[in-house]
């Protein structure tokens, strides 16, 4: 009897160009299967390495090392590098399921007694590392610091606890991460008169009505939510009552009671996290996260957001005043995006919803994000329509350098979708190495863009705009790096450095020449006017008190949460109460400007892996601002600088310590002074 059962494509390399996971042939069952497989490979591999009977060598250890797991790699980057976009039912059960287990092998590697010891003795034998490339040393270096910080020197006692700790997180984060999208869904506003939509564009609103009639609601419109508290539509519509009704909706996700409520998941996570730090050796999580990072300590962090803070309520309130003035009546958190966009057109004569005409999703992506990465790297992008992506949404671009050698893929996920977690986002699906003779990067892009009906063009936000050319950086960063070691991948990095190259990318937004290329009106054709463009470059800093305020509150609640004790996380018990106590002592406890992400809905802490490292945006902003610095006093978007950036940052991966990198680009540590500038609070 013939079997018709299809193999599994997951348990062979991809016999696509460039590695491209074969999507149109893998199904949810070949995950749980190439799983279980890779992660009992893997484990075999390790332990051949771990009880070789030869000496410890850089090449029978890490070598190795880097060799094994290679199905495992395989199936995680393609699962985990669309799970939050293909978030199905049965993607989140298998990612429940597996984050647990996935968690328990990873620990079984990294806190291997055995080869922890191989590890540490190629490290301390000084003359064999002396004679190995910095690349390689820097191999033996990192490994043994992310194992000693992992907990690799704890007696199997405390590693049974580790153990179990670190498998309760994966549950909790992946369970928070569920529920805040099935509430984020259940908590889309429903509007049944055309009138109240007034203030949005017709592709907007094209959008609303599609989203109604997916949803069984024909003849009525619906706004879906966004990740951050501020929903984009807050800035345009006019109906007061339904912006109260929306920022009431994004303001209250995990946090109604019902069973998505997220509260106990923060407060057992909180817990746990501080556990596992005493555990560790550290007095608080943050501590913990923050050893093995650029910032080194807490103490750093807070030295610099709270530099910050106090001017950023300063200009707050300077910025209330002027909202207050423009409205005739006293603000409220759901009038500030609109009202702050009236002022921006009375006293800057820029109106940014009317600059969404200009915008068009198709010129943003070829005239302005490709275009400027040409200039820059000698890069071009050619459209694969012969390749599929994960979802019909997906295109496929393939990359190339100036001399027309191949770099790898770039895919684009721009619309929403309900089975699409918010935000937006970089994720790798193939890594380039030279180790294992994988010489191209495949990287995907995901935002969140309402999708217009047919026939509609996109019309991006300025927001919306920003947002995609900050990915892109990301992406770049993927795409670009070249090294030996998968262990250096791409974007393999700091947490708090991994955010400093899709900062700088965002200047070419606004970069006269790239300006010029994308922002075209789509019916008439007509350049943006260079008056508007100007004046547009002198309000870039109105509305920073918001902005820095917003961002400020969330990362310093993040720090908060990470900063307790195990007594002190235990005695915790009502999330609002806290966050509210946490937020006043800081002086940004304003409701007019709220956190741009509430504690239960804080995904980026609570189940996106920047636990104690939100601040990174702002650090890596110090790093970003004095580049642009850089670029303005060398002739701004050149091939001569663009080599100079690639060589020194976003070519190196994690194969070199990232500071001293920046320190050989810049001639000498970043100047704090053009980020306080950049935002209004020198």
């Amino acid at each position: 009897m013939r079997d018709d059962t299809p193999a599994n494509p997951l348990l062979e390399p991809s016999p696509l160009p460039f590695s491209l996971p074969p999507f149109g042939l893998i199904r949810d069952e070949h995950y749980t299967e190439a799983f279980d497989r890779g992660m009992a490979e893997h484990r075999a591999e390790v332990d051949a390495i771990a009880i070789d009977p030869a000496p410890p060598t850089f090449e029978n250890t890490l070598v190795a090392l880097e060799r094994s797991g290679a199905l495992l790699s395989r199936t995680s980057l393609a699962f985990f590098g669309t799970s939050s976009s293909l978030a199905t039912a049965e993607v989140q059960a298998i990612e429940e399921d597996y984050a647990p287990r996935l968690t328990a092998h990873r620990d079984a590697v990294r806190l291997d007694p055995r080869l922890y010891a191989r590890i540490k003795a190629v490290h301390d034998d000084e003359d064999a590392m002396a004679a190995l490339d910095a690349e390689a040393r820097r191999l033996v270096e990192r490994h043994l610091t992310e194992m000693t910080v992992a907990g690799a020197g704890l007696d199997e006692e405390d590693k049974v606890r580790l153990r179990a700790l670190n498998e309760q997180l994966a549950t909790l984060g992946t369970r928070f991460e569920k529920q805040l999208l099935a509430d984020s869904n259940e908590l889309a506003v429903l509007v049944d008169d055309l009138t109240d939509l007034d203030g949005l564009t017709s592709g907007e609103v094209s959008a609303a009505a599609q989203a109604a009639r997916d949803h069984g609601h024909d003849g009525a419109w619906l706004i879906t939510l966004v990740l951050p508290t501020a929903h984009p539509h807050l800035a345009s519509l006019t109906d007061r009552d339904l912006r109260r009704r929306l920022h009431e909706a994004q303001g209250s996700r995990g946090d109604r009671g019902n069973a998505n409520d997220t509260k106990e998941l923060v407060l057992a996570i909180v817990r746990l996290r501080a556990e596992r730090a005493r555990l560790l050796g550290y007095p608080t999580h943050a501590a913990a996260a923050l050893a093995d990072s650029t910032a080194r300590s807490p103490e750093r962090v807070l030295g610099l957001l709270g530099r910050l803070a106090p001017a950023a309520a300063r200009n707050i309130e300077a910025e209330r005043e002027l909202l207050e003035a423009e409205a005739g009546h006293p603000v409220e958190a759901h009038d500030w995006a609109y009202w702050s966009e009236r002022v921006r057109a009375t006293r800057y004569a820029v109106d940014l919803a009317a600059m969404r005409p200009y915008f068009e999703a198709e010129r943003v992506l070829h005239d302005g994000i490709f275009r400027a990465a040409e200039r820059l790297y000698g890069l071009t992008f050619t459209e694969r329509e012969d390749l599929a992506g994960y979802h019909p949404d997906v295109r496929v671009f393939e990359v190339h350098e100036a001399d027309g050698t191949p770099i790898g893929l770039y895919l684009l996920d721009l619309h929403t979708r309900d089975t699409k977690k918010g935000g937006a986002w970089m994720n790798s699906l193939v890594h380039q190495n030279d180790l294992l003779g994988r010489p191209h990067a495949v990287v995907t892009n995901n935002l969140n863009v309402p999708k217009p009906g047919l026939g509609e063009p996109t019309l991006l936000t300025y927001d919306e705009t920003r947002t995609f050319f900050h990915e892109f950086g990301h992406a770049l960063h993927g795409l670009l790096a070249r090294v030996t070691y998968p262990h250096f991948a791409g974007t393999r990095v700091f947490r708090d450095f991994v955010e400093y190259p899709s900062q700088v990318n965002e200047m070419w937004m606004l970069w006269p020449e790239v300006l010029a290329s994308y922002a075209v009106h789509h019916e008439t054709g007509e350049r943006l006017p260079q008056e508007l463009v100007d004046r547009l470059v002198e309000a870039q800093a109105w509305g920073e008190g918001f902005g820095t305020g917003e961002y400020l509150a969330a990362a310093l609640l993040d720090q908060a949460w990470h900063a307790l004790s195990v007594e002190e996380a235990a005695a915790v018990t009502d999330v609002a109460a806290f966050e509210a106590q946490v937020l006043e002592q800081v002086g940004l406890g304003s409701p007019l400007v709220p956190p741009r992400y509430r504690s239960t809905y804080f995904a980026h802490t609570f189940s996106y892996a920047y636990d104690a490292q939100y601040y990174a945006y702002i650090w890596s902003e110090v790093l970003d601002a004095d580049t642009v610095a850089l670029f303005r006093e060398n002739g701004g978007l050149t091939r001569e600088n663009g080599d100079r950036y690639r060589r020194h940052v976003v070519g190196i991966g994690g194969a070199a310590d990232p500071l001293a990198s920046y320190r050989e680009f810049r001639g000498a540590d970043a100047n704090v002074r053009h980020l306080l500038e950049r935002r209004g609070l020198d």
